[in-house]
């Protein structure tokens, strides 16, 4: 269904699109959270109230950490990272541990009978998601990367749009994501623990790249800006990168423009520039609970508040249940692991000062 429109000025169009609902009339699943991260507590444990559904447990290293953001989180039980996998009554796996972690025990959960939802980046490389495939296609498990932005309503819209041909046929992408992180004790600094830019940020606009002009990329230049070494034990990671990827479709090759960093002000932007217009999605990461908008030339299309992570929960809870396919599935994270491998060798070859 076409959404309405209505005149704002001479030249500006705008519209108000709605999310489906987040109510599902099927049982939810019950969940273990394995981590106590702030991701969870700030995004997946609301989602997963939204839907309804049941979070069981906590699992955590720390006894008394995990008792504290149990307690903060009104979640009724902790235990360890192996005592919430083998639990019988718990169905999925939210994975939120640091990155060095999601393989592994993602792939410990789905031979314990759990479906995984698991934080990006997936696993640190592609060797790594092609044993979580395995172990998916093994136990008859669910895994997915955790990816929230792809089920806003304004994701499908510019695809849409795209596809239309309305603009003419793609040319030019730009997409970046930055932040400043200035706690250095913060795990996404830790080599070890799989810390990077890239891996943190710089995945969201390789994953858009990816997903509007359906083709895998070709990495043609990398340069970076490198931690110094001697902060961490086992060398340094990107803190900032600029890449430039070509991607072949049918209307011939779409150059993309990718940023990310850790030491730049909060930007959070993607651009589709085709032949006979621009689109702009001034916040595509970042949407959960904010107005957001979709520029198509100069009219403008808005979007309802809503929240992503919920829409994506529910999504996933179906796909467990039989209801229909995962929407992106491990193939998917296979070929984002492929790309995001040639962008990390990129990065660590050209560093600059």
């Amino acid at each position: 269904m076409s959404p309405a429109r209505w005149a704002k000025g001479s030249r500006i169009m705008a519209a108000f699109i709605h999310p489906t609902s987040i109510m599902s009339t099927s049982r939810p699943l019950r969940w273990g959270i394995l981590g106590a991260a702030r991701i969870a507590g700030s995004a997946l444990i609301p989602a997963l109230r939204a839907t309804r559904s049941e979070i069981v447990a906590v699992g955590c290293r720390d006894e008394a950490r995990g008792a504290a953001y149990a307690k903060t989180h009104g979640i009724a039980n902790v235990t360890s990272y192996e005592g919430l996998i083998e639990r019988d009554d718990v169905d999925a796996i939210y994975n939120a541990l640091p990155n060095h972690g999601h393989a592994p025990w993602s792939i410990r959960a789905m031979h314990a009978g759990k479906h995984v939802l698991c934080e990006k980046p997936l696993a640190l490389n592609a060797d790594e998601v092609a044993q979580m495939k395995a172990a998916s296609e093994a136990t008859g498990k669910l895994v997915m990367e955790a990816f929230m932005y792809r089920f806003h309503p304004q994701i499908d819209r510019l695809r849409e749009v795209l596809a239309s041909g309305r603009l003419g046929p793609l040319k030019w992408m730009r997409g970046s994501f930055t932040y400043s992180l200035r706690d250095m004790g913060d795990c996404r600094w830790d080599p070890k623990l799989g810390g990077g830019a890239l891996y943190d940020l710089g995945c969201y606009p390789l994953s858009i790249m990816r997903l509007v002009t359906q083709a895998e990329p070709k990495v043609m230049s990398v340069v970076s800006r490198l931690t110094d070494p001697s902060l961490y034990e086992g060398g340094s990671v990107d803190h900032a990168a600029h890449a430039v990827l070509g991607f072949e479709t049918a209307s011939g090759r779409v150059l993309g423009h990718l940023d990310s960093s850790f030491s730049l002000p909060f930007f959070c932007h993607f651009e589709a520039l085709c032949e006979d217009g621009i689109l702009r999605l001034p916040i595509p990461f970042a949407s959960k609970g904010v107005q957001t908008e979709l520029h198509i030339g100069d009219e403008v299309e808005r979007f309802a508040i809503c929240d992503p992570y919920a829409m994506m929960v529910e999504h996933f809870e179906a796909a467990a249940r039989g209801e229909c396919a995962l929407r992106f599935g491990m193939d998917d994270s296979l070929n984002q692991a492929i790309a995001m491998d040639a962008l990390l060798a990129g990065a660590h070859a050209h560093p600059v000062a």
